[in-house]
């Protein structure tokens, strides 16, 4: 079931939930940062004798149980709803109405964690993942949120530009107020093919650039595409 996102341009965009694998790797990634923590933070310091008295428990208490206990909350907090394990597959959380999780959103996710994940070794986490059909664990279910697997970033080479001859016709000059951004939105909407997501991101740029047109939602955002194309190659 995919979840519906709405951009801050209101295009509708639908994401596939992360799968219970690549949480799961995810979380195994981010265990192997844990243990870097750790060879980082006692095995090295022990073994050059630094140890001595109290003050290596306070040491080991703050310096290296306390990152790795708070390190999903400020991962996922400062990184924009990602973990350096989720980074690495290509995961985020997100909430299910499209908006940016707030603190107390990601602080939900984190406390509950305990229960997902640590209490019971992510047995909840699993079931409610496969149950909920939206991939959301009780921290998700609590906190309004999922994780959904995103698509990678367009990069200009991925981008297949349309061969315009030199007496191309521009039909919509206004095409001049739209951004990189905008028309990479576009791209994308054109690639999903959804039909829904096609009408409304042709009515939203109908009323941005104010024209009409007799052209279906598929050829003006395609024609909006090849406006913006000849006049960029043109500047």
């Amino acid at each position: 079931m995919a979840v519906s996102i709405q951009t801050t341009q209101n295009v509708l965009l639908e994401y596939e939930p992360a799968s219970i694998g690549d949480r799961i790797l995810a979380t195994l990634l981010d265990y192997v940062v844990f243990a870097a923590w750790g060879l980082l933070t006692i095995a090295l310091p022990a073994s050059a004798g630094w140890f001595r008295g109290e003050r290596s428990v306070v040491y080991v208490m703050v310096l290296v149980i306390l990152p790795i206990f708070l390190y999903d909350f400020f991962c996922e907090w400062l990184l924009n709803g990602q973990s350096i394990g989720k980074i690495a597959l290509k995961i985020r959380v997100v909430m299910l109405d499209g908006s940016q999780p707030s603190v107390g959103a990601y602080l939900m996710r984190w406390l509950l964690r305990l229960v997902d994940t640590r209490i019971f070794s992510g047995i909840v986490a699993i079931v409610c993942v496969a149950a909920t059909g939206k991939g959301q664990r009780l921290g998700d279910l609590a906190a309004g949120t999922t994780v959904i697997r995103l698509q990678p970033k367009v990069q200009l080479d991925d981008v297949v530009y349309s061969s315009l001859p030199p007496t191309y016709q521009v039909q919509f000059d206004a095409v001049r107020q739209l951004s990189d951004q905008d028309i990479q939105i576009i791209r994308e909407v054109l690639r999903r093919g959804s039909a829904d997501a096609l009408e409304r991101t042709s009515a939203k740029i109908k009323a941005v650039l104010n024209v009409t047109t007799t052209l279906g939602s598929y050829e003006f955002l395609h024609t909006i595409i090849n406006d913006y194309q000849f006049l960029s190659m043109q500047e």
